[in-house]
C-alpha cells in the first residue's frame, strides 16, 4: 500500500532495489548455519537497523501494518 497524501511520507512498494538476487543472495548467507534462535536475532537485528536508517516514524508504521495484512 501506497500513500499520496501532500506532505506525507510513503512506504516504496515498488521494486526499489538495484539488485535485488545479489541482496536476496546476501540475506541468506548471512543466516547459513544459524540455528532459528540465531537467525531470529539477526532478523531482528536488522529490521532494528533498517529502521534507525530510515527514521521516519509513519513510513515504519505503514510498512508494520503492510507487512501485517500482506
Amino acid at each position: 500500500m501506497t500513500t499520496d497524501m501532500p506532505g506525507k511520507s510513503r512506504l516504496i512498494t515498488e521494486p526499489n532495489i538495484p539488485d535485488p538476487d545479489g541482496f536476496y543472495e546476501r540475506l541468506i548467507a548471512a543466516h547459513r548455519n544459524l540455528d532459528d534462535e540465531q537467525s531470529a536475532a539477526l532478523n531482528s537485528r536488522l529490521i532494528l537497523l533498517l529502521a534507525n536508517h530510515i527514521g521516519d516514524q509513519a513510513v515504519l508504521i505503514e510498512a508494520i501494518d503492510e507487512a501485517a495484512n500482506g
